[in-house]
């Protein structure tokens, strides 16, 4: 099944300092029927105004990673982690047993565009982690790249969800990629113009898709797509 979520339809969240477009039920916005796919519950597109951000704030049990897009994000947490986040850098986030950090724009002048993604872990009450590493090296144009993963040896982090595997492509016009064959995956368009199938999706679009097997994936325009790969579902 597939399953095309248009960006239009998101939850949408406008404040002064936040422009942030949400892919499932998220804060107020509450749909019983648009929690999840699969095991990722959160999939937040966001513009952070220059020299703003999310202040400090509690999070537990739940596997954070973080793109960005554009711009640059600052992360400082409770157990004295902290890193500048640009475009080509890989993070996560282990919350645990509880962790509280804060998420601000690094630049006073420059808004930060990035993607926000959560999926349960395989295990409640870890200690709490952090992981940035640079993954611009392994970003080959036209290629779809692990960039974080309970299973897969190759991603850039590590991720504590075996039945996880964040994938990125950054694609020329004309590029084609397959779709991972899994149970239940997760397409964003972050930018650009795609053709997933038969169906085309434009930035801020999504394809959920749940035993639809290994699909082509090729780009109207140049484009960047994230794509979770996914084993398991919640109850």
């Amino acid at each position: 099944m597939i399953d095309i979520i248009a960006g239009s339809l998101r939850f949408h969240t406008k404040l002064d300092w936040l422009d942030s477009w949400h892919s499932f039920s998220f804060g107020e916005h509450h749909d019983p029927r648009n929690t999840h796919h699969g095991i990722l519950l959160v999939n937040n597109d966001d513009v952070v105004a220059a020299g703003t951000g999310f202040g400090t704030h509690p999070h537990r049990d739940m596997e954070i990673g973080t793109w960005v897009l554009d711009g640059a994000l600052e992360h400082r947490d409770s157990a004295g982690h902290q890193g500048v986040i640009t475009p080509g850098q890989a993070q996560r986030m282990s919350a645990g047993r509880g962790i509280r950090h804060s998420e601000m724009n690094a630049s006073r002048t420059e808004a930060v565009h990035l993607l926000q993604m959560w999926v349960v872990p395989d295990t409640n009450g870890l200690d709490p982690g952090y992981e940035q590493r640079d993954a611009s090296g392994s970003l080959t144009p036209g290629a779809l790249v692990p960039i974080a993963s309970g299973a897969n040896p190759d991603a850039v982090i590590h991720i504590n969800q075996p039945h996880a595997t964040l994938w990125v492509a950054q694609l020329r016009a004309g590029d084609t990629v397959k779709v991972p064959d899994a149970p239940f995956v997760h397409a964003f368009a972050a930018r650009g113009d795609v053709h997933i199938g038969d169906t085309s999706m434009s930035t801020g679009d999504a394809a959920r898709l749940t035993d639809a097997g290994a699909l082509d994936l090729t780009a109207s325009t140049d484009s960047e797509v994230v794509i979770w790969e996914m084993s398991a579902t919640l109850a």
